[in-house]
């Protein structure tokens, strides 16, 4: 790595340990601590967690003079790395009152200051191979700050009080596009996966081609008065839209609206980061499972992309990031119609699309810890695309490929409509 590039780096990582402290502003110190359920990490978990990242793959890995900060805290913040040893398991994580919230922050600024003096004093021993993990781990943390976000909002919404995490200022004219309007893409031999030069995670690679049938996809979200009218007519209560196991978990758990959704008097209200709020027609509908998104296509007479499709149909009129795309940055923390000319595929929601997470064509898992990051998950989960409101802006692309269980919903998920001629 050159010097200058080191540097480059540098900043680039504090910036991110700064914005992921921004985000734990707003909280008290008790919120810290909760953990209503086990998908839903406490928050002072996370600022331990995306620390030991950089300390347990590079510092421990590549710096023969690092010392562990405590060695127990290993044990602690390691997630799912069995290659890392032991670790506290996942639903037992709000157990932890200690380390108190002011240790954790020692601790990361104990890992800040030993990784920077590492890369000051070694830039020409870090190779490709390193310079990955190194980016690795702000990819990483990025990950972690949306998680935060999302997990904050499950702590919050989920206490009676319904407490305000930030005060939502409205932008100057959002968008309330409520036409169906469907777009087509030819048929043809398409390629997918990341090509260039900038840090894309493994399950992106092998570059390799599908045939695509020709097909429409509506150029927004769905709204949440759209999705009213599922519920309307009896969308939760009619099994024949749903696939088995969807709708064997809504009997189960008496589903019967969107996650956040609440219902006062006659009329629907939904808790947001600004609060309990009188739910807002327009606005995109989020919160919702795959089961969710899949059945309200089935009741439209739709379906949803395939991960492939959404790929193609970005790529052809929404290649990158907006200058309108509703991100983390933008510190709105809900979903928003889309804005002027936006057909609304970064930002706001994650997707559902209807393919299974797979390896692609020539996926090879890395040695060690690095080859635990994504390979090992490809089974019973679904591929979801586009970013959502918690997502930072330069963590996403094309071609990110996220990926949850399909009857997960506490993050920022929606859903586009596609169809086929049949």
């Amino acid at each position: 790595m050159k010097k200058e590039d080191a540097n480059q780096f540098i900043k680039r990582f504090l910036s991110t340990r700064r914005q992921t402290i921004e985000l734990c502003k707003p909280l008290a110190v008790e919120d810290f601590v909760a953990q209503p359920v086990s998908d839903v990490s406490p928050p002072k978990w996370h600022l331990g967690h995306s620390t030991w990242f950089y300390e347990a793959l590079i510092l421990g890995n590549y710096d023969d003079d690092y010392r562990e900060f405590d060695k127990r805290y290993n044990y602690l913040f390691n997630s799912y790395y069995e290659s890392a040893g032991e670790r506290v398991q996942r639903p037992n994580r709000g157990y932890m009152t200690r380390p108190t919230v002011e240790e954790i922050i020692k601790y990361r600024e104990y890992v800040e200051e030993k990784l920077m003096n590492f890369i000051r004093k070694n830039p020409d021993k870090i190779d490709g191979n390193l310079e990955y993990i190194l980016e690795l781990g702000i990819q990483h943390e990025q990950q972690h700050q949306e998680l935060l976000i999302t997990d904050f909002k499950y702590i919050l919404g989920h206490n009676p009080l319904f407490p305000v995490y930030k005060e939502y200022i409205p932008e100057e004219g959002e968008g309330n596009n409520t036409r169906e309007n469907f777009i087509e893409v030819d048929e043809g031999v398409y390629e997918i996966g990341y090509r260039g030069d900038g840090f894309s995670f493994d399950n992106e690679l092998c570059i390799h081609k599908v045939f695509l049938h020709p097909f429409r996809f509506q150029d927004r979200l769905v709204t949440n008065r759209e999705y009213m009218q599922f519920m309307e007519e009896g969308g939760y209560r009619r099994f024949n839209f749903w696939l088995s196991e969807g709708w064997e978990w809504v009997r189960t758990n008496n589903i019967f609206a969107p996650l956040y959704w609440h219902q006062i008097d006659d009329s629907w209200y939904v808790y947001t980061l600004s609060g309990l709020e009188e739910l807002n027609p327009g606005d995109p509908v989020t919160h919702i499972s795959y089961f969710e998104a899949d059945a309200y296509a089935r009741w439209k007479g739709k379906r949803l992309l395939t991960e492939f499709e959404w790929e193609i149909a970005a790529g052809k009129f929404e290649p990158a990031p907006g200058k309108g795309s509703n991100f983390v940055e933008k510190e709105n923390f809900r979903v928003l119609p889309p804005a002027h000319g936006s057909v609304q595929f970064f930002g706001d929601a994650w997707e559902w699309t209807g393919s299974a997470y797979l390896p692609y064509p020539g996926f090879r898992e890395a040695g060690g810890a690095i080859g635990e990051y994504n390979g090992k998950f490809m089974v019973n989960q679904m591929v979801l695309r586009g970013g959502s409101c918690a997502t930072p802006v330069k963590h996403i692309r094309r071609t990110y490929r996220n990926f949850f269980h399909p009857h997960l919903r506490w993050q920022y998920t929606g859903i586009r409509l596609a169809e086929s001629d049949k």
